[in-house]
This record gives structure tokens, C-alpha cells and sequence, in this order.
């Protein structure tokens, strides 16, 4: 039967022929989301590869300047892995013939490690310096702290902005100081910053080693002054250009040293240890377990290992720490290896006992560890008596179930988790709405801008006539928005976020340094919520808080009992439980497209935007997500915007391949997507209509940051729903499917799924038998030596 909302077509010259089944209506049942696969061989999907974009994945060559999108977890272009991948999931390589064995290895590294720490005892005379070789935001933030600490500058006259907006008196206890993100943190130094003088002597260097010239602006961005003498002092730090492989740097080291170069050399070594690392942090880990990175470092070709991760942890590119484990496999306690932090008192007992020895970057774990201070503030003080106790029990009266249940916990505790889909966002909307009856002055937060309108729409009806007038603007900013200062309540003369209450939606969007900042940036006394559906992808960026938080059950949790609504909502429910159900669809709520190859995935997927779901469901193409799983490929991204581009808004690309009225995916920085549309161009830039708000994109950063955005991967759409969604599983992608991920994609609509699907069993098995990728970190650890529930 023809339950399809697709016209009937005439093959045309070139199409593939269909079978009968599909030949007067090219969809299956509605609802059957496995039904009419067919066997395949294929085997059991493998999670999607964590990869950014602008790193290339193994095998591939270096992306080219259009691929703004840092994309994280499962973003990868289908069949292909992550460069990090070697490194998360390696085993150490002890066991090989004539190599020390797992547990041999693990005994060297901590004998090693005691050393070092005898020896760093016995010479120190003061407090370690960490630090020095870090650059960009990490550095600011850190110098910005020595200064207060040291007396040399005030908390205000670093951390306060312009302006601070008047707050109630009220007795505040002394304060760390808190960093204050710049509306342009974690966004990249433009190659325009740097002088052309530098530009052209770092492009010297770089035609003298062999290496493309194109890369001499970032280059000399990234490496900073000197940049030409310190590559060829160094030649190896080329591997910090994003998008350089350690093949392509070995290659510049021989051309510049010729003899000098060889495998064993010091400098490789510890340019290949921060390069896994950061590869590491691409696929979400705060942190690697050092036998697995130095076997990795053994597959690169590091003929000693561990001594080039000892050379780098000597000069503090990157730090080592040890969970002490109280049985085999269980982390009991963090402890960091620094001779001022050993229990003199216990320390043979305590070399005594196994440890888990992991190695991270200074950037996360200084993040990481402030995050946690921050969530032990939270979870240990008394949150401000903001409004009296009959005051929130007549709220919690007033709601109903899991949104009672929610009012109560936040009126006792300072941290409280909130989890549920779509429809639970009402509960926390409920609370928002209660909290400003009391007098507080409560705020929420979003992934993106998206989320941001349908969160406001949420509070826009008053359920409390008796209560305060809504403020103009609704109490609802991005997260972005909110740290910059660009969204949100402003700062108090602390530097604090001028609030009593924030809830944080979307939360397992937070990465460990968004996160920190965000809790950093909470008053004493401030009530924070953080709410989000568990079963979608995890953030971008490294650490997974949410899960985190979750796990260590260190504050109150509640579940929300409001299951999303209709045929979608069923599938997705199942979906998350790890079923792939076949749901009845009298509105064609879901809609099956099987397809057989990557050219027909995308025939069908423009027919269903410009024509089927206008025409049958009611939903304009403008309404209308595409979500495929990479950019790459047949049927990625690429390939899916340039073809819908061609049906729904013709024309030359006069403006750096863009015209006005084409829709786009606009990332201001690493892990935000903004969508938008064109407007038009001048000497300024792109400009752009974001959300309603008018962006102006620099001509230097829109081949960086720009690109069209009918199509998105399942990371960019995450955080905003659209009417109607169309999501493309051409047969390449079946090793980048995960539970996860068919989550998330089919969770962005909100009346309209139609799933063009070439992955026959794959898609179902994924659901079934793939979950999230593990992420190590160290925040569980980290929470359970200052919050006893932790443990």
C-alpha cells in the first residue's frame, strides 16, 4: 500500500532501476524502520569515530579550509576512523614476544614515576611552576590567577567587567577569583593577526622543508613569535598546525636536518606524546592511561616509549596523576604526583597499593580540576535562603509530579540533576517560572539558538497571575551567550554571573571546559540545575560532565515522568532503551525510504525537502532538517547541501560560493553551530541572519567557519528540533552509527521522520549492541576526595 507522501516518477536517463515495490511509491510501511531489510554480511556497527573537523582522519589527507565544523564524537566521514582511535582504544603492546608484559610495564611506569618524585622532593624549594608552556586562553587564565593570588593585581581589577550590573546587597564570604570568557574564547587566532613579515619568513621555512606554503599563517599563528626559528630548531612542532600528519612532519624534520633526523629523536618523541594526546581530546577524553599512550607512540614508530613521555612530563607540556585502586580496574582516589601532595605519614602504604597512572594535558586538567572544586562548592555549602520553605512547598503544591519532585530538591540543595526527553523541558520551565514568584533571580541556559526560542516559548504563558510581571525578555540566553556577557543577567562586582538560580539545558552538550567556566562563574549560595536526556551524543569537545555527574550520584537526581508524545516519541523512547520499534504512523509521522546506493540517497532526499513533506505533511523546506552522519562522501554533507542548493536556491555563489537566501551552518568557535541564512556581502564580510540576530562573518574567516547548511551532522543539530527532519543512512555509513547517534538524529523532529535508509541491518543492530564510545576522565575521581557521597 502507498502510505508514501512522495510523487510517483518516471525514471530518468542514468537513474538506477527500482524494484516493483518501490516503483509507484518510493517508501516501505510507515513506522517499520528495520522492515523490508534485507541480510548482510556486514557485522556488528562500530561506534561512529570520534574525529574534529579540521583533523584529518587515518588515511584521509588534510581537510581542506572549508571544514569549519570541529565536529566530535561519531562525526567521522562514513568508513573511516579517528586518528585518536589508536590511542583510546590501544592495548599496551607488553604482551608481544620478547616485550615486557602489561604488568611489567605498569610497575616501570610507577618505579619511574616514585623517582622522579624523590628527586622533585629533594630540589624543590618552592612551589612548582606548570604552565609555561601554554598559550592562548589556558595561559591567560592562568597568569590572570597567579596575579591574584600573588597580590600583584585585585579580583576586580582582572575579573570584573565593564559595567557591572547593581546587585542587592547581601554579605558575600571572600571569593577565588573566576575567569571571565571573552565573547571570542576558544575561537582560533586568525592568520590575519599575524604580520605578513611573519607569514613570509615562517613560508620560507616551510618551502625549505618541503611542506605546502598555505600553511605559513596558521603556522605562525600557532607557534607564535619566532615561529621560523623555532621550526627549525624544532621541526616536529609543525604537528601543532591543525591538519598536519606525523608522516608529513617527519617528512619537513628530514628535508630541514637530512642526518640529524632519526626515529629516537627527543624532540619527536615528545611532539608525537602531545599529538596523541590531542587526538585523544578530539575523540572526548580529558586524559589517557599512559600504558595505552606510550603502545600508541610504539605504533608510530617511538623506539623508546617511555622515555619520550618522560621528556615531555620533564618539561611540562603535558602532567601525570595516579587513581589509587582499592581492587583491581576500581579507581578509589585521585592523587596527583607532585611531591607537595604526597602523605608523607602513609606514603609506603600507600606505594604499596596498585595505581592506575593517567597522563593529560594541562588545559583540561586544570579545567577538570577547577570544574570539580566548583561542583564540590556547590554540593557542600547551604544554598541562600530564597524564599521561605511554605514558599517553595506551596510551589512544589502547585506542580505535579517529577516537576514537584524537582521544585522541592532545588529548594534544598545547591546542585540537582534533571533528566528526561523533549517534552520534560516543561518541568524545568515550571521551575524557572516558580523561582521568579519566589523573588529569585533565575536564569536558563541552551545549546544553542534554536533551543533558546523553544525554551522561551515555554515560559511565555503565565501560570501564576498572582506572581511578578515576566520580565520583557524572556530569562533564557544561550550558554555562549551567558559567558560572554553577550546574553543573560551580567556580572556582579564579583565577576559573578548577577543570579540565584541557573538551569542548564542540553547539558550533555557541556564540555569539561565550558563546564568549568559556567560553575566558576555561580555566586556563592547559587542554585544550579542541570537537566538533559542522557541518551544523546556527548559534547563536541573533551569529557563527558553530565554522565559524569550522573555516576558519581553526588547530588539529588530526578527523573522525569513525562515521556515525549505521539509515534516519535515512541521510537525514540525505544531507541533509547536499545530497540529499534516498528510504530503505527496513521499521519506519517515516520516515513521509510529504502534506497540501494549513495547517489539515489541523495536523489530521494531532495525530492522529500522540495516536494513530498511540503506537499504531504505540510512542513516547508525551510522548516526542514537534513542530518546525515559526515561531511565526506557520496551522501555527507557536502554532497547533500550542493545538491539541495542547486533545487532550492540556485545560482553562481558570488559570494565566496554563497548568495543570498542560502541557508548555513555558522561556527564562531570550536563545537558551536549556529544555523542561518545569507543576507548578502560587502567589503566587510558575509552577512549573516542568525536566529534573528545579524552576524558579520570577515571575508578571512568564512571559507573557516561558513558553510551551507540544509545538511548537518548529528553533532550541529544537537540542541535545536525542527518541524520536519529527513535523515540520510546511505550504505558507507553503517560503521558510523551508534545508539547514540540514531538518538539524536531521529530525536530532532518534532512532527516529520523520514529516514532514507541504505544501511539495511545496520541500523538496527547499532541501535541494539552500540553505545556511547567510554571517555576517560578524571572528574569521577576528582569528586569523590572533597564530596563523600562520591565514593
Amino acid at each position: 500500500m502507498s502510505t508514501d507522501p512522495e510523487t510517483t516518477e518516471q525514471a530518468e536517463p542514468g537513474t538506477p532501476d527500482t524494484d516493483s515495490a518501490a516503483e509507484g511509491a518510493d517508501v516501505a510501511e510507515p513506522g517499520s524502520v528495520a522492515e523490508g531489510a534485507e541480510s548482510a554480511d556486514a557485522g556488528r556497527a562500530a561506534e561512529g569515530a570520534d574525529v574534529a573537523g579540521g583533523r584529518p582522519a587515518a588515511g584521509d589527507t588534510a581537510p581542506s579550509d572549508t571544514d569549519p565544523e570541529p565536529e566530535g564524537a561519531d562525526e567521522a566521514e562514513p568508513g573511516t576512523a579517528a586518528e585518536g582511535a589508536d590511542v583510546a582504544g590501544a592495548e599496551p603492546a607488553g604482551g608481544d614476544a620478547g616485550g615486557p608484559s602489561e604488568a611489567e610495564a605498569e610497575l616501570a611506569a610507577q618505579r619511574v614515576e616514585r623517582e622522579r618524585i624523590a628527586r622533585r622532593k629533594a630540589e624543590k624549594k618552592g612551589p612548582v611552576e606548570s604552565g609555561s608552556k601554554l598559550s592562548g586562553k589556558a595561559a591567560d587564565l592562568l597568569a590572570a590567577v597567579r596575579a591574584v593570588e600573588g597580590g600583584e593585581k585585585s579580583v576586580a581589577g582582572v575579573f570584573a567587567e565593564p559595567e557591572p550590573t547593581p546587585r542587592r546587597a547581601a554579605p558575600e564570604p571572600a571569593r577565588r577569583p573566576r575567569p571571565v570568557p571573552a565573547e571570542t574564547a576558544a575561537v582560533p587566532a586568525a592568520p590575519a593577526a599575524v604580520s605578513p613579515e611573519a607569514v613570509d619568513v615562517v613560508r620560507r621555512v616551510l618551502a625549505e622543508g618541503g611542506a605546502p606554503e598555505a600553511l605559513a599563517p596558521q603556522a605562525a599563528a600557532v607557534l607564535g613569535a619566532g615561529a621560523d626559528d623555532r621550526l627549525r630548531a624544532d621541526p616536529w612542532l609543525l604537528l601543532r598546525v591543525t591538519g598536519v600528519r606525523p608522516e608529513q612532519a617527519d617528512g619537513f624534520a628530514r628535508a630541514l636536518l637530512g642526518a640529524e633526523c632519526g626515529p629516537g629523536d627527543e624532540r619527536r618523541g615528545r611532539a608525537f606524546t602531545l599529538w596523541l594526546l590531542e587526538q585523544a581530546a578530539l575523540a572526548g577524553h580529558t586524559a589517557l592511561e599512559a600504558p595505552a599512550l606510550t603502545a600508541a607512540l610504539a605504533q608510530r614508530g617511538v623506539p623508546d616509549p617511555d622515555a619520550a613521555l618522560q621528556s615531555t612530563l620533564a618539561e611540562g607540556e603535558a602532567l601525570v596523576f595516579q587513581d589509587a585502586l582499592e581492587e583491581p580496574g576500581t579507581p578509589a582516589r585521585q592523587r596527583a604526583a607532585a611531591p607537595d601532595e604526597e602523605d608523607d605519614a602513609g606514603g609506603e602504604a600507600e606505594e604499596d597499593r596498585p595505581v592506575r597512572v593517567l597522563v593529560g594535558l594541562e588545559r583540561y586538567a586544570l579545567a577538570e580540576e577547577s570544574l570539580a572544586d566548583g561542583l564540590a562548592r556547590l554540593v557542600n555549602s547551604v544554598p541562600k535562603e530564597d524564599g521561605s520553605a511554605e514558599g517553595w512547598e506551596r510551589a512544589a503544591s502547585a506542580a505535579r509530579g517529577s516537576a514537584a519532585e524537582l521544585i522541592r530538591a532545588v529548594a534544598g540543595h545547591g546542585l540537582v540533576l534533571h533528566t528526561g526527553g523533549e517534552a520534560s523541558r516543561a518541568e524545568p520551565a515550571r521551575l524557572v517560572h516558580e523561582a521568579h514568584g519566589l523573588g529569585l533571580r533565575a536564569w536558563a541556559a541552551v545549546h544553542g539558538p534554536l533551543g533558546r526560542d523553544a525554551f522561551a516559548a515555554l515560559l511565555a504563558p503565565s501560570g501564576r497571575p498572582d506572581g511578578p510581571a515576566e520580565p520583557a525578555a524572556h530569562p533564557v540566553a544561550t550558554v555562549a551567550g551567558l559567558l560572554s556577557g553577550a546574553e543573560g543577567p551580567g556580572r556582579d562586582t564579583d565577576g559573578a554571573l548577577d543570579l540565584d538560580l541557573l538551569v542548564v539545558l542540553d547539558a550533555p552538550q557541556l564540555d569539561v571546559e565550558t563546564a568549568a567556566l559556567l560553575v566558576e562563574s555561580l555566586p556563592d549560595g547559587a542554585r544550579l540545575v542541570l537537566a538533559g536526556d542522557p541518551a544523546v551524543l556527548w559534547s563536541v569537545g573533551p569529557g563527558r560532565v553530565f554522565a559524569d555527574l550522573l555516576a558519581a550520584r553526588v547530588s539529588p537526581q530526578i527523573a522525569s515522568r513525562t515521556p515525549d508524545p505521539g509515534p516519535l516519541g515512541e521510537l525514540v523512547s525505544g531507541i533509547g532503551v536499545g530497540e529499534l520499534p516498528q510504530v503505527a504512523a496513521p499521519g506519517k509521522e515516520v516515513v521509510i525510504v529504502p534506497v540501494r546506493d549513495a547517489g539515489e540517497a541523495v536523489h530521494r532526499t531532495v525530492q522529500l525537502v522540495a516536494d513530498s513533506v511540503p506537499r504531504a505533511i505540510g512542513v516547508p523546506a525551510g522548516q526542514t532538517v537534513v542530518i546525515t552522519p559526515g561531511h565526506g562522501g557520496a551522501a555527507g554533507t557536502r554532497a547533500l547541501n550542493a545538491a539541495l542548493k542547486e533545487r532550492l536556491n540556485p545560482g553562481p555563489g558570488r559570494f565566496g560560493g554563497f548568495d543570498p537566501g542560502d541557508r548555513v551552518a555558522y561556527s564562531p568557535a570550536p563545537g558551536r553551530t549556529l544555523p542561518g541564512e545569507v543576507v548578502g556581502a560587502d567589503t566587510e564580510g558575509l552577512h549573516l541572519s542568525c536566529a534573528g540576530a545579524a552576524v558579520v562573518v570577515p571575508r578571512e574567516r568564512v571559507d573557516g567557519c561558513v558553510r551551507h547548511g540544509w545538511a548537518l551532522t548529528a553533532h550541529q543539530a544537537a540542541g535545536g528540533r525542527w518541524p520536519a527532519a529527513v535523515v540520510v543512512l546511505p550504505g558507507d555509513a553503517a560503521q558510523a552509527l551508534s545508539r547514540p547517534w540514531v538518538y539524536t538524529a531521529f530525536s530532532r523532529a518534532s512532527r516529520h521522520l523520514s529516514v532514507v535508509q541504505g544501511v539495511e541491518q545496520a541500523l538496527p543492530r547499532a541501535v541494539a549492541e552500540v553505545p556511547a564510545r567510554p571517555r576517560t576522565t578524571r572528574l569521577p575521581v576528582l569528586l569523590a576526595t572533597q564530596v563523600p557521597a562520591a565514593g
